[in-house]
């Protein structure tokens, strides 16, 4: 049994609770939270844009910490969740890991590419597990995908097109704050960014124009220039300031022998399957693969299956390493830094 405190009880918080009740071999011995009506388990004024209303929860059984490290002192801890404000990411996760714990931590992996490099570096000197939640490898669709192109099954991927826009979320503080979580970029589009890196590699020069609030990036749209002149990537992101549509998301994939299309949206908060998950093959077929009904917590759930995995295994996740979360955040930096160039950026 692998027992787990988590460190931030918000809407992440919650859907990671609600997670690991589904998975076996793990159990929610700890929470942290300053806030102590939400510690004493009424979550009713928790919100987020998918998944169950906060409620009142029983957390009997489970040890309570308002101080950090309290809680990673406890030394029945194998692993600490962190799903704190992106700001805390990095130096939460490595004083976790500095305490011989084990870290799985939301995404963003950190603000910014140097603290993103002192977390997997202390990880490695700690001989500890660093794990970052990019859930997007775990949805059906996606992971379809990353299958296809893992696989080889429709031949060589030459490349496709990603969108992932919200409306403005007026209920998160600081969320346009570089400091605190960083804007569409980083708390956004970063799902895209990692899933790129994942199956195409790491481009070599991103452009990228776009609309600024403040320091960050609020609309955009992305080229991501590859050494092989074949693979033609883009996305795009960011908020628009109409609440009808609350989230829309995306892709289209072209493979040597297939490609592959999705696109899904929430309208006046009911979900919306424009283009279930289709892949139009090279001998003309269209084909529509089965997907289970959604629920977004058993993403979450795969993903921390995953993570569970790699601390029994004691070897890094291809999906939840380190490295490829902070690359992940290093094109978000080279993307904002396009735009106020008006230009392009090598990375």
């Amino acid at each position: 049994m692998i027992n787990v405190g988590i460190a931030g009880i918000g809407f992440m918080g919650m859907i990671h609770y609600l997670a690991y009740q589904k998975v076996k071999g793990v159990k929610v011995a700890a929470m942290c939270e300053q806030d102590r009506t939400r510690l004493a388990g009424d979550w009713r004024t928790i919100k987020g844009n998918f998944g169950p209303a906060g409620k009142k929860m029983d957390l009997s059984g489970i040890e309570k910490y308002e101080r950090l490290d309290a809680m990673l002192a406890d030394p029945k801890l194998d692993m600490i969740d962190i799903c704190l404000p992106p700001a805390a990411h990095a130096p939460v996760a490595v004083s976790a890991l500095k305490a011989g714990k084990h870290v799985f931590c939301e995404k963003p992996i950190a603000l910014a590419p140097a603290d993103a490099r002192r977390m997997v570096k202390t990880a490695k000197a700690a001989g500890k597990q660093l794990m970052i939640g990019q859930v997007l490898p775990f949805c059906p669709e996606y992971a379809f995908a990353y299958e296809a192109v893992r696989s080889g099954k429709y031949g060589r991927l030459l490349g496709g097109h990603f969108k992932r826009v919200i409306s403005d979320p007026l209920w998160i503080k600081d969320f346009y704050d570089p400091r605190k979580i960083g804007g569409p970029m980083l708390d956004l589009h970063v799902h895209d960014a990692h899933f790129i890196r994942l199956v195409c590699g790491m481009p070599r020069a991103v452009f990228t124009s776009g609309r600024l609030r403040g320091e960050v990036a609020e609309y955009f749209t992305s080229q991501f220039l590859f050494d092989d002149p074949a693979m033609v990537v883009s996305a795009m992101s960011g908020i628009i300031h109409q609440q009808g549509r609350g989230f829309s998301a995306g892709f289209e994939m072209h493979l040597e022998r297939a490609t592959l299309l999705h696109d899904f949206a929430m309208i006046d908060g009911q979900p919306e399957t424009n283009m279930p998950l289709t892949v139009l093959s090279q001998d003309g077929k269209v084909q529509r693969p089965k997907q289970k009904p959604a629920d977004p917590v058993d993403w979450f759930a795969n993903e921390l299956s995953e993570a569970l995995s790699t601390v029994r295994r004691g070897k890094p996740s291809a999906l939840l390493d380190g490295e490829l979360a902070r690359d992940a955040i290093i094109l978000c930096e080279k993307q904002t830094a396009s735009i106020k160039k008006s230009g392009l950026v090598t990375v």
